[in-house]
This record gives structure tokens, sequence and C-alpha cells, in this order.
């Protein structure tokens, strides 16, 4: 798209960004929340996915920012490294996707099972709203006395009235007016919440403590906030694993999304795959670089600002610059968010990674999708995210073992008017060692006398360890008196000695 068709649309463009803005807000601080990382690390992820990744990528309508689905992540890496260590991870991860743009891997989320990819997002979900749950009380461990004692009564109840605000305006409002699709849930939730926590500041019983209000810099003029990486630790081989899960994870998110906005976008634009994750990539080296956050494009900002009327990837770069003007003008203001309110949107944004409907849909799709999905959720919750994706993908492979296994070849039997039985083995069109077992067991046990039909017209491979198996068993046939036919694309040849004389491959 050319540059004067992108200022073109600046009367579409514009408003779509401000919905974008006030979406990203919250989301931006409650993924840092999440992650266990400084609340102004979410506001500069936005920052380079809104400026940078936004100018950069080859999206008109995608917006990209911090992502829930990596949060489980940065909370365990935060915890393990340290955060200016976990930096050179974010920085590493971003040099990784860079790689794999330029390698022209925008393919490689179809090389993923689904259903390790739906249990990837959803053991996220799980992480993410366990997670929240002690900022939804305001617990502070603290207080000593029993469990009551250390509960926020003011933040409970900020977070209660957050979340069923979000529920209204999800299941209800959003169908009734377009007015609500643009003034979005979780922005009204943030302004009740510092409304709340305004008016109630100094109410001993009601009041919200400042340790569970959102903390932001607000002298930024001297950058004293920005957090760089420490490099003395690339040697680390935990960054690398770290920077590596980042690069794959974050690669994965942004291609499901792309495909998913390429689907809901009005004008049908195709992404570039392999441009996004450049683009995903050089977003990261910068977030990375000045403290912030791993970033992805995000379905629900771009989902915003489809539903807002955006046009060109210009909402996507004005909405990253109403973000840098937010953090100059109006921090003393961010302060007054609850986190509980944060927490709530979160624990929105978690089930909808985690929908109990889902967990029935897999199920019904049957058992080789079913435990691919439950393994990559369990594998994910009790040790790590790499783990989690591991394991569900051995699984996948072992069913796909195991469908090979089966479906090595067909076999027909029918027994003619002397007595003798006909066999036809119709081998299928790759048959490798997996298949041995299977088919040295049906030509050992054929009856004395039969008749073999051996059809390879259908394979275009045949494993050399099969080939063996059935030379051997031609050379023991006239001891039993089996005639064997082979069918091919040649032609039929009867009695062969040697398989491999008449096949193509």
């Amino acid at each position: 798209m050319s540059q004067n068709n992108l200022f073109q649309n600046l009367k579409s463009d514009i408003p779509a960004s401000i919905v974008v803005f006030f979406v990203a807000i919250p989301l931006c601080l409650g993924i840092a929340l999440a992650s266990g990382a400084p609340l102004i690390s979410g506001l500069i992820a936005g920052i380079i996915g809104g400026l940078l990744v936004g100018a950069l990528s080859g999206s008109q309508v995608g917006v990209s920012g911090p992502a829930a689905g990596l949060a489980a992540i940065v909370l365990t890496a935060i915890g393990d490294l340290g955060f200016e260590n976990f930096l050179v991870a974010v920085v590493l991860g971003g040099v990784i996707q860079l790689a794999f743009g330029i390698a022209k891997a925008g393919v490689i989320g179809y090389y993923f099972p689904s259903s390790v990819i739906k249990g990837m997002l959803t053991g996220i979900g799980l992480i993410i709203i366990l997670k929240q749950i002690p900022y939804f009380f305001g617990f502070n461990a603290n207080n000593s006395g029993d469990i009551f004692s250390q509960i926020s009564y003011g933040s409970t109840l900020i977070a209660a009235v957050s979340m069923g605000i979000l529920l209204l305006w999800d299941l209800v409002l959003t169908k009734k007016a377009k007015i609500f699709q643009l003034i979005q849930g979780p922005l009204v939730a943030v302004v009740i919440g510092i409304i709340y926590a305004t008016t109630t500041n100094g109410d001993a019983v009601w009041e919200i403590a400042s340790s569970q209000m959102v903390s932001v810099p607000t002298n930024v003029a001297d950058l004293d906030f920005i957090i760089f990486p420490d490099f003395s630790a690339i040697t680390n081989i935990n960054v690398w694993i770290v920077a590596f899960t980042i690069a794959l994870v974050a690669s994965l998110e942004t291609l499901l999304c792309v495909e998913a906005t390429d689907k809901i976008d009005p004008e049908k634009h195709i992404t570039p795959k392999n441009r996004e994750l450049i683009a995903q990539g050089i977003g990261n080296i910068a977030s990375g670089m000045i403290g912030g956050l791993p970033v992805t494009q995000v379905i629900v900002r771009s989902s915003a600002n489809i539903q807002s009327g955006g046009k060109t990837k210009m909402a996507a770069v004005i909405h990253g610059i109403l973000l840098v003007v937010s953090v100059v003008t109006i921090p003393f203001l961010l302060n007054k968010i609850p986190l509980s309110v944060l927490a709530a949107i979160l624990l929105i944004v978690g089930y909808k990674l985690a929908k109990p409907a889902l967990f029935k849909s897999m199920y019904q799709l049957g058992w080789k999708q079913f435990i691919p999905f439950v393994i990559t959720i369990a594998g994910i919750i009790f040790t790590d995210l790499l783990v989690g994706i591991g394991l569900g993908v051995l699984m996948g492979i072992l069913f796909l073992l195991y469908d090979s296994y089966q479906n090595s070849h067909s076999m027909i039997r029918h027994e003619m008017e002397n007595g003798k039985e006909v066999v036809k083995i119709e081998l299928a069109e790759e048959v490798t060692f997996i298949n041995k077992a299977p088919i040295s067991y049906e030509l050992n046990n054929l009856p004395v006398e039969a008749e073999l039909e051996i059809d390879v017209t259908k394979t275009k491979y045949l494993d050399n360890d099969i080939v063996e198996i059935i030379n051997e068993f031609l050379a023991s046939s006239e001891e039993n008196n089996i005639s064997t036919r082979l069918i091919s694309e040649k032609g039929t040849e009867e009695n062969p000695k040697d398989i491999s004389d008449v096949l193509e491959f």
C-alpha cells in the first residue's frame, strides 16, 4: 500500500486507533502484572508494538503488543534469571525470530498439531487465572492472622464490580449496539476503578493500599525508568533456552493471530507471514533493549481495530503514539488504577484462552486429538511451556506412527472352486520399517498352497526393510507351495525372486 493510501484513510484510522489505545492501556499493564515484570515494561512493549512493528509489518489491520500467551513464560523466566538477564533473552528471541523470517519459516505454524497449539493456549490461560487470584482479592501475605485479614475488601469489591462490567459487555451490551464495541469493557472497568480508588482514599475499611495500585514512573523525562539488558549473561544456557522459547511461542502466537485477523478483515488482505516474523523479530530486539516485554501480534487489539473501522497500519502506529503521550502526560492517572481491576481483566482473558467448551469440543474430536491436548496442558502447568509443547508434539507423533502402523496395507481373501485360497495384499503409498510387523505377520500366516497377489501399483515409497521381508518370504514360498504374483506399474510378474528388480522406486 502506498504512502498516499495510508494517509487517505486517516479519517477511519484515527478513530480506530483511539479505541485500540483504550483497549491497549489496561492490557499492557495487566500483562506486565501477570508476567511479574515492572508495569512500565508492558507499556514499553505496547509502544514498540505500535510504532515499530506497526510500521514494519505487512499487516494492514494487525496490532502488536505484549501478549497474554507469553505471560507464563515471562513470569517463570524473570523468577529464574532476574529481569536484566531476561531482557537478554528477549533480544536473542528477537534475533531468532528475525532469522526465522529471513529463512522463510513463516510456515512453521503448520508443523504443530492444532491439538498442541490449543493445549498451549489453554495451559497459558489456566496459569494466568491461577496467578491473578491473589491480585483479585488484594491479598497481602505480610499480614498475620486468618485468611480474611489478608484480603483487601476494597480491592475485592472493585474487582468483582469490574468482572461484572466485563461480563455484561461481552455477553450482552456488545450485541446490542455498536457504541459498546467502540467503548470497550476494559476501559470502563479501569475508569470505574480509578473513580473508586479516588473516592475511598482514607477509608479504613474500603480504601485500596498504594501497594495494590499500578505503579509507573511519574517523571519520564530523565529516562531513569529504562532498564537495560545485562549482556554478560549471554553465555548462560538458560538465557538461550528462554530466548528460543520466546521466539517459538511468539512466532506461533503471531502466525495464529495473522491467520485469524486475515479471516475477519473486511478487505481480505493477505499478510506476508515471513515479513511479519521479521517485523516481530526487530520489535522484540528493540523492546528487550529498552526494558520492554516480548511482543506479538495480538488478536484482542487487532479485532478491536477491525471492528472500529481501521483500514491501514496507520491505526496501529497512531495507537503507539497515543501510548507514548499517555506515559508522558498522565502517569499520575495510570497510578490510580487498582491492580485488582487488571486482575479481573486478565481473568477474563485467561478464561477465553481456557474455555470449558474447548475441553468438550476436543474430547468430541476423539482421543487422538484430546490426549495430546490434555498432555500439553498438564506439561505446561506442572513443568514449563517448552516441555509441555514437546510432550504434546511427541504424543501427536506417536499417534501418527500408530496410524502408519495400522494402515500399511489392505488384504482381501477369497476361496477358489479348487479349494485354494487367493490372498491379495495391496500396499499403501508409503510403507516404512514401522510396518514390518503387520506385513511379516500376514506373510508368515498364509495357508499352505495359497495364491498370493502383492499389489504395489499405488506405492510411492517402499522401505528396504519391507523389501527384505518380502524377498525372504519369496525365497521360502516354494516350500509351502505358495505361488506369488507381483502387480506393479510395469505389469504383472509371476513368482518373482527379488521384487527390487521390478520396482520403479
